[in-house]
């Protein structure tokens, strides 16, 4: 005896489909654009202090006290860049004398440190309205 069942409801929904990411895309995880923006300055405004006599934490430290509390994506980028410029004036403390010492031989120190200290912070804020994370390589995290 064979027995036809039959079933009146409905077949299952397909999946929705997969939307590929372009390279160097990152989903925005349902980050605000006002998070991606105040993320970015965290970033920039070290820029900023350069031009008020090089006081690139001050701008990175604001932005952070600020906002810290507000989303955990802007007190990400703010500790990760108030880290990038702390561990940037360091560097400029130790390649500056180092420039007098040898006489001027390694004039260069201090102006690669000056390079990384504007380009990587352009970097980061660009990743960061992208609603990305973004690491520093090669730096001390003191704040974590």
């Amino acid at each position: 005896m064979s027995h036809d069942i039959t079933s009146n409801a409905p077949p299952p929904e397909p999946p929705p489909p997969i939307v590929p990411v372009a390279d160097g895309d990152a989903p925005s995880r349902g980050l605000t654009q006002d998070e991606k923006t105040w993320g970015m300055l965290c970033h920039l405004s070290a820029l900023v202090g350069l031009a008020v006599g090089g006081f690139t934490f001050l701008g990175p430290l604001i932005c952070w006290l600020v906002k810290k509390d507000e989303s955990a994506f802007i007190d990400r980028h703010g500790k990760e860049s108030l880290n990038f410029q702390l561990n940037m004036l360091v560097l400029a403390l130790l390649t500056i004398p180092l420039v007098f010492i040898t006489f001027g031989i390694l004039f260069f120190l201090p102006l690669a440190v000056a390079v990384v200290a504007i380009v990587m912070p352009i970097i980061a804020g660009m990743k960061a309205n992208n609603g990305e994370e973004y690491q520093y390589p090669y730096i001390v995290r003191v704040i974590k």
